[in-house]
């Protein structure tokens, strides 16, 4: 981008968050990958409905917006630093980029399915249509192909469907460059709003087939990729207001107490349903609003905070302690085999399903899904990443990981019902 006297704008991409990876953010998705765990088991306990505290449980799947969140801004942060820049083209090869998410998604995720299948015994049984549709992670597309054990990977497959539009996004925006790159953030948000009309569009009666869930289809959460996309263009671009905000040694408290009001306001029952429902139209959009709130304003004070903060102690340093980014880089082992363990926790913990002891059955499903995950990073994750990923980056231009942060740590992590 340049000013006004045509010289580059050395302010654009100052931000660390703009290339860098940022602990803090490892920290926040483990924070989410154990949120959604516990809307698992509070539901599955029969603790997710009734009183206000069980209310909280079980709106903690609104941790699938961080995710979905977290995604745009990792993988957008690159295309929005390129067209800040006034460079042409785009800021990364799709071939080499859509490789990338293979690899990092697909061999952990395969292992699950087919642990799913094999231990539970009604899954081996499924229809081919199934079978399919489960290991190419299109199951919102096909009818009754949501398996138990699997249940929470639609998320993952909406997920899929964003990395693989992704590509056509960058080229739709790619003349929003150098001057008009300032129109990008309107376009984004224009969509991400655009988006909650979807579930007001009376899709049964236009010919969805009724078996399809209209609220897990992708066009139904374009609200928060783009709250993560936004982020993206606000720490690429020369530090504005929202980024001093951010800056503040207090600052962060103001974001988060928006999104715990946000959070707050889903648990409303005279508002929103309790549990896990299929809500009328304009109360699923208001529900998918108040995500995007939450996960806006989750991630904005770490997305646009500055290297070190304007007091000098340490910044986010619960959010990007050695714990809590060791947990980041396991969260997506632990989002994928927490309803798989759940599913046993029962018999592990001598609890009937729906009977209670939530805290009995929290811990058993978070220490073992955390164990699990952890060896499925380092006998799968890792060794695909290092086998599979590309070996060199193209001349010139930093290497595909880089662009996005390590694929370590990018994970989708994606956590949903």
């Amino acid at each position: 981008m340049k000013n006004a006297f045509g010289t580059p704008d050395q302010r654009v991409g100052t931000l660390p968050s703009a290339t860098g990876f940022v602990p803090a953010l490892e920290g926040l998705r483990a924070v989410a990958a154990f949120a959604v765990l516990t809307t698992h088991v509070a539901f599955q306990t029969g603790a997710s409905t009734g009183s206000f505290l069980n209310r909280v449980w079980g709106r903690f799947d609104l941790s699938v917006a961080v995710f979905f969140a977290l995604s745009g801004f990792l993988l957008w942060r690159a295309h929005a630093l390129h067209a800040r820049r006034g460079t042409p083209g785009t800021a990364r090869s799709a071939r080499v980029y859509l490789r990338s998410r293979l690899v990092r998604i697909m061999p952990a995720y395969l292992v699950l399915v087919a642990a799913v299948f094999l231990l539970i015994p009604r899954n081996a049984r499924s229809s081919a249509s199934t079978w399919t549709s489960n290991l190419t992670l299109t199951q919102v597309f096909v009818p009754d192909s949501l398996v138990e054990g699997l249940t929470h990977a639609w998320s993952l497959s909406v997920e899929m469907s964003f990395y693989l539009v992704l590509p056509l996004l960058w080229w739709a925006l790619a003349r929003l460059r150098g001057r008009a790159a300032r129109w990008r953030i309107p376009v984004i948000a224009g969509v991400g709003v655009a988006s909650l009309a979807w579930a007001l569009v009376p899709w049964y009666d236009l010919g969805l087939h009724e078996r399809i869930n209209d609220q897990i289809l992708p066009p139904a959460f374009a609200s928060w990729f783009a709250a993560g996309m936004i982020l993206a263009e606000l720490a690429c671009a020369p530090p504005g207001r929202a980024a001093a905000l951010a800056r503040h040694r207090h600052a962060r408290w103001g974001w988060w107490a928006v999104a715990a009001t946000a959070f707050l306001v889903s648990t409303a029952p005279q508002w929103f349903a309790e549990g896990f429902v299929h809500p009328a139209g304009p109360e699923f959009a208001a529900r998918t609003a108040l995500g995007a709130m939450v996960a806006f304003c989750l991630l904005a004070p770490v997305a646009l905070a500055p290297a070190v903060p304007d007091d000098g102690g340490p910044h986010f340093a619960v959010l990007g302690s050695t714990l809590f980014t060791t947990l980041g880089r396991w969260s997506y082992g632990v989002f994928l085999w927490h309803v798989l363990v759940l599913h046993f926790a029962f018999q592990i913990a001598a609890v009937p399903m729906f009977s209670g002891q939530m805290l009995r059955v929290w811990v058993v499903t978070a220490v073992v899904s955390t164990v699990v995950a952890a060896a499925g990073y380092a006998l799968v994750e890792v060794p695909a990443g290092r086998w599979l990923a590309p070996r060199r980056a193209p001349r010139g231009r930093p290497a595909d990981g880089q662009l996005a942060a390590n694929p370590a740590h990018t994970s989708p992590a994606t956590v949903a019902t």
